[in-house]
């Protein structure tokens, strides 16, 4: 296992000869950015001028006070309050346009411990309200600062707000508010593309969510390197298909109807750009609402039983499958997470319970059989109405934990037997601190033995500490962890980043993602794409006597690397090479044979790479 260092070998390959030493952390200047414009700001200093807010369902008072200020000498003052939901809420239905990405920036507080949220609402296609967390910040009497939080929406969707919502019915102070058109931010285009670095390997893809569609930045960035695989946020998890009154309107009480309003825009796109989905999730005791499992599809309904749990499981699972087949054709389904996160670390079934429960461990699943017997007939189901060539996972976190990683074994083996499952997901949620690199390969030791494909589903690395040594220490550990998916990459058909930038990420506070809030590559990104050797198709030809390799190409004819075509390899040509990939300098017909070093019909990094190699064995 290599030991990752800051030389960033890689990614200096690109600008050696072209831009002298490698400068892999690029800066984002001013003259970068195309500053977005301010759509409504206020420090509340001016009595006489309207206040946009209003209280959330016209309840509460808000005035301005005095009594507290950040800046100036007053703020904007919400009190009558009683519910935490119950917040200063400012309508952008008039100021704002659906598919464009906008910042808000704030300061509030409450007077004594509080959890104050910035949160957004709307009403989606099917009129049903929508709430999303944006960011959260505790204060105890203090200022807490919410700097320039992203946000979007679609045009298919009305009454949207943003409000402040905090864990009581405490007095809130909200101060120096900005609204703002988010500023552009261009990629580091000049650095290799991880798709690319791992072509041959594994898909390279991520998760994102329908808002990151409106920043180009954000999907530039998917473009570049992980448009391989697109797994979805949330869009396709139970509690957001799930249509609780159009299943009460279909008066069967086994037939859950579904909706793929929240998932539209995500489908739409992918269809468009030709890029696979993981369909992630259809059987999950989490984001997955109690009144599927009672009479009537009722909030207050009575549990049903497991007979009709049954029937209900497979018309939902027919529904999904059916739906999305009709309605989005062109979208290629190539996975499905069919059951999620059903064990618990010790390897047991989780305990009966609802969605509601406190106890996060408690499954209305297991309420209503028992145990985990739910597991076979999912993907029994999941089988029948898949479409053809789509495989089927169980995907479950903390997998490398060892009463985990043993029931997943046993579960997966007594599926595989039966012919109903394809491969196992592990969601790789990791920390600098916990697991070890050697526990983690154990895990996908012991899941290659089943012969069983595996993905690596929704891999983050955590790091409480944002020094330049944390995030070192970082890049070391996701380097570590790369080298076992290469070690293994004869089991895993692909490795999936659960999510693009850290400000975007669901553990945002701990920076654990290749890129960070500006669209930059940070040290984890150069650490994976580091000494990567390219995965050359190789023919084998055997005699009676010797056994020869050698690496194929299309045409003998070609001398690849020689782009000069003078018939010798040398400097001129790499310089040729990375004009081309940099510069955007053409290459004729000939020039372009031989450049493409493996043949594959692509000029990109990996070339380079090969180009290297070549002129190092010619050297020796």
């Amino acid at each position: 296992m290599k030991q990752y260092t800051t030389k960033k070998l890689l990614a200096g390959l690109l600008s050696t000869v072209l831009l002298g030493t490698s400068i892999p952390f690029a800066t984002v200047t001013a003259a970068d950015v195309e500053a977005g414009a301010i759509i409504y700001s206020s420090d509340f200093e001016d009595s006489s001028a309207a206040i946009p807010f209003t209280g959330r369902d016209g309840i509460g008072t808000i005035s301005l006070s005095t009594a507290q200020a950040h800046s100036g000498t007053s703020s904007l003052y919400m009190t009558d309050r009683s519910k935490g939901w119950q917040g200063p809420q400012l309508s952008l239905d008039d100021i704002c346009e659906p598919n464009k990405e906008y910042t808000i920036s704030a300061y509030a507080m409450t007077s004594w411990y509080n959890n104050i949220k910035l949160s957004m609402e709307y009403t989606d296609a099917n009129g049903d309200r929508q709430f999303s967390n944006l960011s959260s910040g505790v204060s105890n009497g203090d200022w807490v600062e919410f700097s320039n939080i992203k946000f979007s929406f679609s045009d298919n969707v009305t009454n949207v707000y943003i409000y402040f919502e905090c864990n009581d019915g405490a007095d809130m102070y909200i101060d120096d508010f900005t609204l703002s058109e988010a500023a552009v931010i261009p990629i580091q285009d000049d650095i290799a593309s991880l798709k690319d670095v791992y072509s041959g390997y594994f898909k390279i893809g991520t998760a994102i969510m329908a808002s990151n569609l409106t920043s180009p930045s954000f999907m530039d960035l998917v473009e570049k390197h992980f448009n391989e695989s697109m797994t979805f946020g949330n869009e396709l998890k139970p509690d957001c298909v799930l249509d609780q009154a159009a299943s009460q309107a279909n008066g069967d009480n086994v037939n859950p109807q579904v909706n793929f309003a929240q998932a539209d825009a995500l489908l739409k796109y992918c269809a468009e750009n030709k890029i696979p989905v993981r369909g992630h999730t259809l059987v999950w005791h989490s984001q997955t609402p109690d009144w599927f499992f009672k009479e009537g599809f009722s909030d207050d309904g009575d549990w049903v039983d497991k007979d009709t749990m049954l029937q209900r499981m497979e018309n939902y699972i027919k529904n999904v499958m059916e739906g999305l087949a009709t309605q989005y054709p062109d979208v290629e389904f190539y996975a499905w997470d069919v059951v999620n996160e059903a064990w618990t670390d010790q390897g047991a079934p989780r305990a009966a319970g609802s969605s509601k429960s406190e106890n996060p461990n408690s499954s209305a699943w297991v309420r209503i059989f028992g145990d985990n017997s739910f597991i076979e007939p999912a993907f029994e189901y999941a089988r029948k109405y898949a479409p053809a060539g789509c495989k089927l996972y169980y995907n479950d976190y903390n997998e490398y934990e060892t009463g985990k990683t043993t029931a997943i074994y046993n579960m997966a083996m007594e599926l595989k037997e039966k012919g109903l499952i394809d491969g196992i997901g592990m969601q790789s949620h990791l920390d600098v601190g916990y697991p070890t690199a050697s526990a983690y390969r154990k895990a996908i030791d012991k899941f290659a033995s089943t012969g069983l494909d595996i993905q690596v589903t929704e891999l983050d690395i955590t790091t409480s500490d944002t020094s330049e040594a944390g995030l070192e220490k970082q890049a070391q550990l996701y380097s570590d962890i790369f080298d076992i998916y290469v070690e293994y990459a004869d089991s895993i058909s692909a490795v999936v980043l659960w999510g693009v930038t850290d400000d975007q990420s669901w553990r945002a506070s701990r920076v654990p993602l290749l890129f960070d809030e500006k669209f930059q590559a940070k040290p984890a990104f150069y650490s994976v794409i580091d000494d990567v050797e390219p995965k050359v198709t190789t023919a084998t030809t055997t005699s009676t006597t010797t056994t020869e390799t050698t690496t194929t190409t299309t045409d003998p004819n070609i001398k690849l690397g020689d782009l000069d075509l003078d018939g010798n390899v040398r400097l001129n040509d790499l310089v040729l090479l990375q004009k081309y990939l940099i510069r955007k300098e053409t290459l004729n017909a000939e020039q372009g044979k031989h450049a493409d070093m493996n043949q594959d019909d692509k000029i990109n990094v990996v070339d380079i790479i090969l180009w290297e190699r070549l002129a190092i064995f010619a050297q020796n």
